[in-house]
C-alpha cells in the first residue's frame, strides 16, 4: 500500500494541472468557490467564470455586500444556478457567523448552505491540508479499479466505498493530504469513465481490475439527459432574466415566440418547448427562489 501511495503521490507531482485554485497561498474562498462551480461540470468551463468572480468578489464579504441576482448573472451558463444561490447565502452565513473567514473544520462548513460531506472534506483538505477522507466520482472509480477490480464504482456512492477510502488512506497528515488529490487528478486525467489511459497509469501493474482482465462494468451507466428536459427551459428561461434588468412579463415566456428577435428569446423559442413545460419550468424557479414575480412581472431575486 505505501508503494501505491508513492507511485500515485509521484504521479501528480510531476503531472498536475496549473489550476489556479490549487497555486501555493490559495485561500479557503477560492477553494470553496472552485468546490461549488466544479460540482457537475468540466474543470474548462469553470475557469473563466472562477477568474472572473475571484477578481470582482475576493473574499466572501464581497459576494455578501452584493445582491443574490449579481450571483446568479455572473453565474452565466454553468448551470444548476441553486449552486450560486447556496454560494452567496454561505457567504452571507460566514460574513455574519465567522467574521469573513471560510471555517476550517468538516462540521462547520458542513453547517453552511449548500456544503455537503464531499465539499467540507473537500475544502477542509485543499485549502487547509486536513488529512480528511474525500471521495468523490474520480476518486471512487480510481479506487473501484485498483483495489476492487470492478470497472466502474457503484452507480449511487457506497458505504463500503467510503470505508475503503479510510482503509487506504496514508497515516501521515501530509501524504494524505496529498493522496486526495493525486488520487483526483488520477482519475480526470488517466483512469477515466470510458477511456482509461492504462498504459500511462503509474499503479498499472498494481490495478486488481488490470489483473483481472479488465472486466466489463456491470451496469450500462446512463448520461444525464439534457435536450428537451425542464432543466434546459429553465436554463433559457434563466437567461433571459440575466439579460434583464426590469422585470419581463410572465406572459412573455408562455406567449408564442416566433416574433421574437431578441437572441435569448430565440433561444428559448427554439426549444419548442409545449406551453406546460414552460409554466412548470417557471414555477420551479419562483419555487426555489432563483426567481420572484410581481404586479409587472418576473425578475432575479435581489
Amino acid at each position: 500500500m505505501q508503494q501505491i501511495h508513492e507511485k500515485i503521490n509521484h504521479w501528480y507531482l510531476n503531472n498536475q494541472r496549473d489550476l489556479p485554485w490549487r497555486r501555493p497561498g490559495v485561500t479557503g474562498w477560492e477553494v470553496m468557490v472552485s468546490e461549488f462551480m466544479l460540482q457537475q461540470t468540466p474543470v474548462v468551463r469553470v475557469l473563466p467564470v472562477w477568474e472572473e468572480w475571484m477578481e470582482r468578489w475576493p473574499t466572501p464579504e464581497d459576494l455578501a455586500a452584493e445582491p443574490l441576482s449579481e450571483a446568479l448573472k455572473a453565474w452565466g451558463r454553468l448551470g444548476y444556478p441553486r449552486r450560486a444561490q447556496r454560494l452567496h447565502a454561505a457567504a452571507v452565513e460566514i460574513t455574519t457567523e465567522y467574521n469573513g473567514q471560510v471555517p476550517q473544520t468538516e462540521a462547520e462548513l458542513r453547517a453552511l448552505p449548500g456544503v455537503g460531506d464531499y465539499t467540507a472534506a473537500a475544502i477542509a483538505c485543499f485549502a487547509f491540508g486536513e488529512p480528511t477522507v474525500v471521495v468523490d466520482t474520480n476518486i471512487r472509480r480510481v479506487q473501484a479499479r485498483v483495489f476492487g477490480g470492478m470497472a466502474l464504482p457503484e452507480p449511487n456512492p457506497r458505504a463500503s466505498e467510503f470505508a475503503r477510502a479510510r482503509e487506504v488512506q496514508p497515516d501521515d497528515r501530509r501524504e494524505a493530504n496529498l493522496w486526495n488529490i493525486s488520487v483526483m487528478e488520477l482519475g480526470a486525467l488517466v483512469c477515466t469513465a470510458r477511456s482509461p489511459k492504462c498504459e500511462l497509469c503509474p499503479v498499472f501493474d498494481d490495478c486488481a481490475w488490470i489483473t483481472a482482465g479488465r472486466p466489463e462494468p456491470h451496469y450500462t451507466p446512463k448520461g444525464q439527459a439534457w435536450h428537451g428536459t425542464d432543466r434546459q427551459v429553465r436554463g433559457a428561461i434563466m437567461a433571459i432574466l440575466r439579460e434583464h434588468e426590469d422585470p419581463v412579463p410572465e406572459t412573455t415566456f408562455l406567449a408564442d415566440l416566433s416574433a421574437q428577435t431578441h437572441a435569448m428569446y430565440v433561444a428559448l423559442g427554439k426549444l419548442e418547448s409545449p406551453l406546460e413545460q414552460r409554466e412548470r419550468a417557471l414555477a420551479g424557479l419562483l419555487k426555489d427562489g432563483l426567481a420572484v414575480a410581481d404586479p409587472e412581472g418576473v425578475r432575479l431575486p435581489s
